[in-house]
């Protein structure tokens, strides 16, 4: 009896896993609990291999979508025209020859393929299942299971469950007819024949490549030039584009000649935003200072402030969060320290203790004189409780390159200290190595600079540096604007969010 099923047309639902497949049965095997379809069609897909069989284990529902009759000689067609049982779509099977039999319309098949017969085939398409096929069908009560042959599938044993039907209880549904024919739409969207469907992969490429970009643009825009549907702007007319640090909006218009200093500056800088910073002399400079420390910003806030500054600095020199972070323990930065006996060594001091805080290796090179200033005397205190290193004489400085030299051995008085035998020393040394150098508030004559620097940081306001200082920064070291205009300097600060920034020349 198994065999009056070859040649019919059925869905089968495997679950989620495995999907739904559909074909025409082309072998029932009652021992094995298998079932064989030929030509099938994986989730309204047609399958590489020509033939799939199933177990009833992983089978969870299965519909009859088509019945040949005993003496059709069609079979109900050819698998592609009447593939998947289209709804109100299928054979007009005969009578069984004693003249009995039941109608039963094809049910919906929820993974139906795109190939649908024309709208002239779709009405009043039963099924007629004689009496004798109808004892047949209680094999389709079994269970049945799938043996995948594609690659990548799971087998999953899952009883069937109760909502398979018997091909007896096969229950009409909608078919989508409306007065006798199907929708226009439904023709013109799956009425083509799924073997017209081409193999090969889309060139999309190749269509690209066939597309004239520059053609379709300069169309739109003569059809807006023509049309005046442009809000603003001529055609070529490219939009402002603004960086994320620039005002959209403006109020007034900007003035970037802020700081006026009494006398004609030597030499004028600029800020990254366009701010004019003028240099003033060493004599205005220091009257500067002084003011400041008589209204209060003494020598030791002073030295504080150019400390953190000087650090800030040299930190990012060293490679900043990227060198200095506790994942790279092995890459800890080495700072030669050159200090003299005066005011800006003691600025390069509280340098080193800030650095040496921030676990930077340093090495101090201070010269042993027998009387230091206070400010020396109070800076070396506070060195010394750090790990940082402080040596006087030349043979005890590293032989091999250091990450970063840093100069104040040279200040704006006391030219005598450049003909001491342990400047000298100091200064081939530092010239040898070829650590870059930073140098600290440099004096302005370059003739007295013996170490050319990479980079100076000035004070407050720069001094007419030239070609030897290098790249010159300029540090707040936190001077009021009322004492500013107390030495006759129009100020405003040129800072902004920093307390560093860098200055270029004009």
């Amino acid at each position: 009896m198994a065999t009056d099923w070859l040649g019919s047309i059925v869905s089968i639902n495997c679950g989620e896993s495995l999907g739904v497949y559909q074909g025409r049965v082309s072998a029932v095997d009652q021992v094995s609990q298998t079932i064989s379809l030929t030509r099938p069609f994986h989730n309204g897909v047609k399958c590489l291999v020509p033939e799939v069989t199933f177990r009833a284990g992983d089978i969870t529902e299965l519909k009859i979508l088509e019945i040949p009759g005993p003496g059709d000689s069609r079979q109900c067609g050819d698998l592609q025209q009447t593939e998947m049982g289209i709804p109100g779509v299928g054979c007009q099977v005969g009578p069984s020859q004693n003249g009995t039999g039941k109608m039963l319309k094809k049910p919906i098949s929820s993974s139906a393929p795109q190939n649908i017969p024309r709208r002239t085939d779709a009405k009043n398409q039963d099924i007629i299942i004689s009496p004798q096929q109808q004892c047949s069908k209680s094999y389709m009560d079994r269970h049945v299971e799938t043996l995948t042959q594609s690659k990548g599938f799971r087998r999953r044993h899952n009883s069937w469950s109760s909502s398979s039907r018997h091909p007896n209880q096969v229950t009409p549904k909608k078919s989508g007819l409306k007065n006798g024919q199907m929708k226009s739409k439904d023709d013109e969207c799956f009425g083509d024949d799924i073997d017209e469907i081409p193999d090969t992969d889309f060139d999309f490429e190749g269509n690209l490549a066939l597309f004239d970009k520059a053609a379709v643009f300069e169309e739109i825009e003569t059809y807006e030039r023509r049309s005046g549907t442009r809000s603003r702007g001529t055609p070529n007319e490219k939009p402002a584009r603004y960086r994320h640090d620039e005002n959209i909006l403006e109020s007034e218009p900007i003035v970037y000649r802020r700081i006026v200093v009494p006398q004609n500056a030597n030499k004028e800088f600029c800020t990254d935003s366009g701010l004019v910073v003028p240099s003033v002399s060493y004599e205005l400079h220091k009257k500067l200072l002084s003011v400041a420390e008589k209204h209060g910003l003494t020598l030791e806030r002073r030295l504080e402030m150019t400390g953190v500054c000087a650090s800030q600095m040299a930190l990012s020199l060293l490679g900043g969060p990227n060198r200095l972070n506790p994942k790279n323990v092995h890459q800890r930065p080495t700072v030669a320290l050159l200090c003299g006996p005066h005011v800006k060594g003691a600025q390069g001091i509280s340098c080193g203790r800030h650095l040496s805080n921030h676990d930077v290796h340093v090495i101090l090179f201070l010269p042993n004189f027998v009387k230091m200033l206070e400010s020396i005397t109070n800076e070396l205190s506070l060195f010394s409780k750090t790990q940082g290193q402080q040596v006087s004489s030349v043979k005890d400085l590293p032989d091999t390159p250091v990450d970063l030299v840093i100069n104040c051995l040279d200040c704006h008085e006391n030219a005598f200290l450049r003909d001491q035998p342990w400047y000298k020393a100091v200064v081939d040394w530092a010239n040898q190595n070829r650590a870059p150098v930073l140098s600290i508030d440099p004096p302005i004559n370059e003739m007295e600079q013996g170490i050319d620097a990479k980079w100076s940081l000035a004070l407050g306001l720069p001094l007419p540096l030239g070609e030897r200082a290098g790249r010159v920064y300029l540090c707040d070291i936190g001077i009021p604007q009322k004492v500013f205009q107390e030495v006759g300097i129009n100020y405003h600060s040129p800072f902004g969010c920093k307390f560093v920034i860098p200055l270029h020349s004009t």
